[in-house]
């Protein structure tokens, strides 16, 4: 939409890919690959890490033209009940990305797509978080989705920043973006019995995470 910040919408994916740019060949003579354009991130290097993300449960894919990337969890569980250590009630995950803007060009995440399923007993209570911050910037962009028992149903929560809180990295600069998620699940009133959990899920037993970035031109 003109006037407004460029979404660059990420692909759905599974498994573990990296950026990739093809040498096309013409009449068989290969050609070096085009310059990227001059609308778009590269995204270079993902790292994990986290009581939600063990070592190899989460599994990073950037699109092939390296614009964007979607995050697949095989482990993202939070729960309480009979039998459940205490420590369960809460996981999180950080992801820390290392990203190249093109010349002239900074970004910033504007919105972000979650969604899993949740079981959560009467007077259970569930807290799905996320903040963006960039290294060495003390300002952070935080949002909070809060769900209540009974719920049994899978769920997905949106985040969207305005334009005016939007925290650009810092021109000329390259900083890691750090993506911290948590989920939590508390007792509330529910019976002690009764077990409650939350997982970042889907239909096939891992969930996506789409996220969205902008660009805007440095001054």
């Amino acid at each position: 939409m003109e006037g407004k910040p460029m979404l660059l919408r990420a692909l759905a994916a599974t498994g573990v890919a990296t950026s990739l740019f093809g040498s096309p060949a013409f009449a068989g003579s290969p050609l070096p690959p085009p310059p990227p354009p001059q609308d778009r991130i590269v995204i270079d290097s993902v790292t994990a890490s986290g009581t939600g993300c063990p070592t190899g449960t989460a599994a990073v894919a950037v699109s092939p033209d390296g614009t964007a990337f979607t995050v697949t969890y095989s482990s993202y569980l939070a729960q309480i009940g009979p039998g459940v250590s205490p420590a369960d009630a809460q996981k999180d995950c950080r992801l820390s990305l290392h990203v190249h803007a093109p010349g002239g060009f900074t970004y910033a995440v504007v919105s972000a797509g979650y969604s899993g399923f949740a079981s959560l007993a009467p007077g259970a209570s569930a807290t799905q978080r996320a903040s963006y911050h960039f290294q060495g910037d003390p300002r952070t962009t935080t949002s909070n989705h809060h769900f209540k028992g009974p719920f049994d149903n899978t769920w997905r929560t949106n985040d969207t920043v305005p334009v005016t809180s939007v925290v650009f990295a810092p021109c000329g600069e390259e900083r890691s973006l750090d993506i911290n998620t948590e989920l939590q699940v508390a007792q509330g009133t529910s019976s002690p019995s009764a077990t409650s959990f939350m997982e970042m899920d889907s239909t096939d037993g891992r969930i996506s995470t789409v996220y969205r970035v902008a660009l805007q031109r440095c001054r």
